[in-house]
């Protein structure tokens, strides 16, 4: 140990113990004060105050962390559900019906939250389960994968679908597809209009998002389709139509691209509702450069249009490189997102849908009820003035 080193070891530190000027290693800082620079303040959640559940997201909104990105995305949604220009398109991935969540989805379709939806073809599949009146059922973790098979039961994480409810989902295809006309070249959104139907009137006292997107006029488009027991049934039909010397169903993906370019390009303002990643999701968001190609490549004289509104829930890390985990503001670069600095509005929570999803949508609709009753209360009143 060099002499003098202990006795030297404070000169240039300031009273606090911050290094200063004296050795030339680092500056005074001016320290800022955070109300005149116009911060906001976090506040404690209070649950004393909470009396309903805009309450607690309000107040998750003032926190940090998680509770804080599910209190700006219920602002988010808020926005998009108040935005009279707005036309949401809501991205479904994972087995979300199968976790008991398609009546929110639907709730949304009813309340003219939503306005299209592209999904997977299986969380269609087993919505089909819910809206025909069948049920899921709980694992017990005690039983084997290989005794479920022999049983009949497939195992989604802790949930159980039978066999038997696909068996019978394949009968409401059946009599959609046996109906379809060969000369009608099938797309996703054209089957499920035609499922919708089928439901409407014979599982009238059922609800389902196929169904109430059909009673909604709400386009339900499947991108991945042969990625589905939907997809198969009709693979299914397909064949016996072949051995019954019928002609086979043409399916055109592109008729369900070009359909929702054409919806989406007729509306003022755009807004996408994510819940997880995957096809359903990119597809989407290809809107932007789609159109923007068919301007810069094909010279068409078509609108450079974005969303202007984002809202996604789902728990995978950006660190991974893949799109489900890619943020908005990725996106902006690739022309499908109108950036925050011309008024781009966006909420990312990382969290499991099954959490998220319910209290997000439960204050959302809990504020558009309070706005309801403010709206009726002045009309009254300004009857009443008359």
């Amino acid at each position: 140990m060099k002499q003098g080193n202990h006795q030297n070891s404070t000169q240039g530190n300031s009273p606090h113990g911050h290094a200063g000027n004296g050795g030339g290693e680092g500056k005074d800082r001016h320290l800022h004060n955070p109300i005149e620079d116009r911060l906001i303040p976090l506040e404690p959640l209070d649950l004393g105050k909470v009396k309903s559940v805009d309450d607690l997201v309000r107040a998750m909104a003032k926190t940090a962390f998680t509770g804080r990105q599910l209190g700006e995305a219920a602002d988010v949604l808020e926005a998009m559900a108040l935005d009279e220009d707005c036309f949401v398109v809501m991205t479904l991935a994972g087995a979300m019906t199968v976790a008991k969540q398609g009546l929110i989805i639907t709730e949304l379709i009813d309340r003219g939250i939503v306005n299209a939806i592209v999904s997977t073809g299986a969380l269609m599949a087993h919505g089909l389960v819910e809206a025909t009146g069948r049920a899921h059922f709980r694992a017990n973790p005690e039983v084997s994968d290989e005794e479920l098979y022999d049983q009949g039961y497939n195992r989604v994480y802790d949930t159980l679908e039978p066999e038997q409810n696909l068996d019978d989902v394949e009968e409401v295809m059946s009599s959609v597809l046996e109906t379809w006309d060969h000369n009608e070249v099938m797309c996703s959104y054209k089957l499920n209009h035609a499922i919708g139907a089928y439901l409407a009137k014979h599982a009238k006292g059922q609800r389902g998002i196929l169904k109430s997107a059909y009673e909604q006029g709400v386009p339900v488009f499947v991108p991945a389709f042969s990625d589905s027991e939907m997809g198969l049934d009709t693979a299914l039909n397909n064949r016996v139509r072949e051995s019954t010397g019928r002609h086979k169903i043409r399916f055109d993906p592109f008729e369900d691209l070009e359909h929702f370019a054409a919806t989406l390009l007729r509306q003022k303002k755009l807004g996408i509702f994510t819940i997880g990643g995957g096809v359903p999701r990119n597809w989407s968001q290809q809107f932007g450069p789609y159109i923007e190609l068919r301007h810069r490549r094909l010279r068409e004289n078509v609108p450079l249009k974005r969303y202007h509104y984002g809202l996604r829930i789902c728990p995978e890390p950006v660190y991974w490189g893949g799109l489900s985990g890619s943020p908005y503001s990725e996106a902006i670069s690739w022309g499908k997102f109108v950036p925050p600095s011309e008024g781009g509005k966006f909420g990312e929570v990382f969290v499991d849908a099954t959490v998220g999803l319910p209290i997000i949508v439960a204050a959302v609709l809990e504020r558009l009820e309070k706005a309801h009753k403010i709206a009726r209360k002045g009309k009254k009143e300004a009857a009443k003035g008359k």
